[in-house]
């Protein structure tokens, strides 16, 4: 068999990850724009005596530094998109990106939930006009970034294995636009807390709502933890799914699905590897037809076994 000859049985592990995306380029713009904001909150929320308003601008370092990841995942995935040494591609660089955000997401919220703990037995002296007027435009700024990643273009259809509706999954995406909520957030929660201060006297209000938005955002950690590490230990594909592809091998020919993998190699990518024994064995490229109603099982591999014989 010539080299060309042997090119039509090849084929690349290439899931979408080997171009720039539209969410990476409205990454870059929402670092920039999250770098002028922070050195602005923690300047006014040191001079003002905001703890509210200093979680906000320490929030948003925090997640420049998370989104520099997200930056960095894009990169990684399209520059070694057909690098041999990754057996099934770079897809899951998206959710390695997703869940180190996640851990980011975690850290800030520990660091927020001990400091207004703190604040809570020292209150400080509060420059309630001048620190309300900074977190407005933290509140401002973090709505424009939130829109600038939410509306990226992504994927839509019918889940082509679970039957539901799908979405592109794009954990590293996620993971980046959970931090700008997180942003506005803390903004928001800011911004009630310095009205409540001002107006009523409570001064206990803004380490309180430090506290309030810790736990929220170690609630998005979590979620993103969960949904990312399931990618990352090959356990996103669910056993109903698994069913659905059983049935579709074992619906012809008395056919008997012996072994079944099914993992994720990309946003919308599934790696398939099957054992089949039956009484009336085909060829492999027979039982990949069967799959056909699974367009997002890209990647096929099927081991046939002669079914032995009753005595």
């Amino acid at each position: 068999m010539t080299g060309n000859q042997l090119k039509q049985w090849q084929h690349t592990h290439v899931f979408g990850n080997n171009k720039e995306l539209v969410g990476e380029q409205r990454t870059r713009w929402v670092v920039g724009i999250t770098i002028v904001t922070m050195v602005a909150e923690i300047v006014a929320g040191t001079l003002f005596g905001s703890m509210a308003l200093l979680a906000d601008g320490w929030h948003m370092g925090t997640h420049a530094a998370a989104l520099g990841v997200t930056i960095f995942a894009y990169s990684y995935a399209r520059k070694h998109s057909t690098n041999p040494r990754y057996t099934f591609g770079t897809g899951k660089v998206s959710s390695l990106g997703g869940f180190s955000s996640a851990i980011g997401l975690a850290l800030v919220a520990l660091v927020v939930l001990g400091e207004s703990i703190s604040r809570l037995t020292s209150p400080v002296n509060i420059h309630f006009g001048e620190a309300i007027g900074v977190a407005t435009v933290g509140l401002v700024v973090n709505i424009a970034c939130a829109l600038l990643l939410r509306n990226t273009p992504h994927h839509h259809g019918n889940d082509p294995v679970g039957g539901k509706h799908e979405h592109n999954h794009d954990h590293n995406l996620r993971g980046a636009y959970l931090h700008v909520m997180a942003d506005a957030l803390t903004s928001v929660l800011a911004i009630l807390a310095l009205l409540g201060g001002r107006q009523l006297g409570w001064m206990w209000m803004d380490p309180a709502m430090g506290i309030v938005g810790s736990l929220i955002i170690a609630t998005w950690s979590f979620g993103l933890l969960k949904d990312t590490s399931s990618v990352l230990l090959d356990a996103e594909v669910s056993t109903a799914q698994r069913s659905q592809v059983k049935e579709a091998i074992e619906s012809q020919d008395g056919n008997q699905v012996a072994d079944l993998h099914l993992w994720q190699v990309g946003p919308k990518d599934i790696a398939a590897i099957i054992s089949v024994v039956s009484h009336k064995p085909h060829p492999p490229g027979y039982y990949k037809t069967l799959l056909e109603g699974f367009p997002s099982i890209t990647h096929v591999t099927v081991e046939v076994h002669q079914a032995p014989t009753s005595p």
